[in-house]
């Protein structure tokens, strides 16, 4: 009976997203912003929502602009419930002339 249970277990996917960095200023913390797109229910027309997601992000390694897929976890504090998986695209270095 405990063999079915941990099959269940292994088998369950976990959801991911992609979305850009807005902050990056907490410890091992960002926000990361999720974009979706869906036809609105009643007059079809083509809406965008976002939504900001806490991503937990250990190495430090996202910078705002990135680009990021980020996955679902186990609740690691009050808001975040989400960690960074890989940076996709890396954000535009802009020189800034002093």
């Amino acid at each position: 009976m405990a063999e079915a249970t941990n099959n269940v277990a292994a088998t369950g996917k976990r959801k991911q997203r992609v979305g850009e960095v807005v902050s990056n200023k907490m410890t091992k913390t960002i926000v990361v912003r999720v974009e979706r797109r869906f036809p609105h229910p009643q007059y079809k027309k083509i809406v965008t929502s976002y939504k900001k997601f806490y991503a937990h992000d250990e190495k430090a390694e996202a910078k705002m602009g990135d680009t990021v897929c980020i996955e679902e976890s186990r609740p690691l504090s009050k808001l975040k419930r989400w960690t960074l998986i890989k940076v996709v695209e890396r954000a535009q270095e802009t020189a800034v002339a002093a």
